[in-house]
């Protein structure tokens, strides 16, 4: 909006490259805290404190919907608290060209002015962005003299600029929520279970991630051993993560046994909203005598590492839970013995590489580097294991930048006692 009472401004063009970095300056050096509306206010008065040559303004109000109207909350830069509250339809037809445009600048003089309204306001024209998709209007006064085309612009370039903070500041703010979900999901401790010694660790390769491991203990005798794989990584995958750690433990604590669990997860993830994606999941139950009963739901099979040095993979189960929603599941079986170890990972860790081109076989980590470090390392404690491999596996791949999530959970079984 411009104001009755503004004074008038040369007329020039601004320079439009220089007008935009120094927006982006502006926003950039103002790095409010708290509420989204708070932090609207700051950037504007400080929009309009840096930018009144370059743009020609020198005021404005905030607006924010609510049901249907827009309740003006803030003036700037000077406060007038009485018109706080004033309300303005989203059918006015200057607000609903804004809606529509994004962008609207109106003069005195045009018909579709509510002249009580702005009068009310104390202005004259209507000029004003659209922000944060429709959750806020900024009514800005601009000076006379300054040329229609230009103020569009200059608007323009100030709504981008705006816009692209707050979108930026949301997925900030969702990414953070995810994050905190993803780490209230992943075991605060590492249980006490017997002799074993346990420990699991993952390295997201983003702020969150699609790797997931659990220690769940089902009775004193029986002790829960989770990791899954979402497809793809990031917000997305972090959020199936979370379908998968409420599913498996709702079919556990219903005492389904855990093929039963597997049907009924599987079942959860085909019917999601991301039916995109799938997941590999590895789940096994540890019982005190060493007895592990699992089922591998097309996870990268962990293997077992026998005192001895003999490798089996743990393959037994079935498909990745997603695509076939009535997919079956079988178990296996294998018992550990003093001096045995469990390795459970995902596919990062294997998959890792050494070049950033994706599908470089021979650059890649692999199994076989994975079993070998396993054996180098028997009967160090589980903890000593987990870092020392994650450690093996960024020193292998040097500069490339992660590709995928990593994780990794070792189960040992300390030799007898002579």
């Amino acid at each position: 909006m411009e104001s009755s009472s503004s004074a008038s401004v040369e007329a020039r063009p601004p320079d439009y490259r220089q007008l935009m970095k120094k927006v982006e300056q502006v926003i950039a050096d103002i790095e409010a805290s708290g509420e989204t509306g708070l932090r609207l206010q700051s950037l504007a008065e400080a929009i309009v404190r840096n930018l009144h040559d370059a743009l020609g303004l020198h005021g404005g109000r905030l607006y924010r919907y609510a049901e249907g109207v827009y309740e003006l909350a803030s003036t700037f830069p000077e406060a007038h608290d009485e018109l706080i509250g004033t309300r303005v339809s989203e059918a006015y037809e200057p607000v609903r060209l804004l809606l529509e445009e994004g962008v609207v600048y109106m003069t005195p003089d045009d018909p579709r002015m509510d002249r009580e309204l702005e009068a009310k306001l104390g202005v004259q024209g209507f000029a004003a962005i659209e922000l944060g998709e429709g959750d806020f209007l900024m009514a800005l006064d601009v000076a006379p003299g300054i040329h229609r085309d230009d103020v569009l612009y200059s608007l323009g370039v100030l709504r981008h600029s705006l816009n692209q903070k707050l979108r930026q500041g949301r997925m900030e703010e969702v990414f953070e929520q995810a994050r905190r979900i993803q780490a209230s999901i992943l075991p605060k401790r590492i249980p006490s279970y017997g002799a074993f010694d346990l420990h699991g660790q993952t390295r997201p390769m983003e702020m969150v991630g699609g790797d997931f491991y659990d220690f769940i203990p089902i009775t004193d005798k029986i002790l829960g051993l989770a990791i899954a794989d979402v497809s793809g990584h990031g917000l997305p995958a972090a959020l199936q993560v979370r379908d998968v750690y409420m599913g498996l433990r709702m079919g556990l604590a219903r005492d389904f046994k855990i093929v039963r669990t597997m049907e009924r997860l599987n079942q959860i993830i085909h019917r999601s909203a991301l039916t995109s994606r799938f997941v590999s999941v590895f789940y096994g139950e540890l019982e005190l005598n060493g007895v592990f009963i699992y089922v591998n739901a097309g996870h990268p099979p962990p293997f077992h590492l026998s005192a001895k040095g003999e490798v089996r993979f743990l393959r037994e189960g079935g498909a990745v839970l997603g695509p076939i929603g009535d997919a079956t599941y079988e178990r296996g079986f294998v018992r550990m013995e003093p001096g045995d170890v469990v390795v459970l990972y995902t596919d990062g860790m294997i998959e890792a590489s050494a070049s950033e081109e994706p599908g470089d076989e021979e650059a890649e980590y692999g199994i076989d580097r994975l079993v070998a470090l396993a054996r180098s390392l028997a009967g160090r404690p589980a903890r000593e294991m987990v870092e020392t491999m994650l450690a093996d596996v960024e020193l292998f791949c040097g500069d490339a930048a992660p590709q995928d999530d990593r994780t990794v959970v070792v189960v040992t079984c300390p030799p007898a006692r002579p």
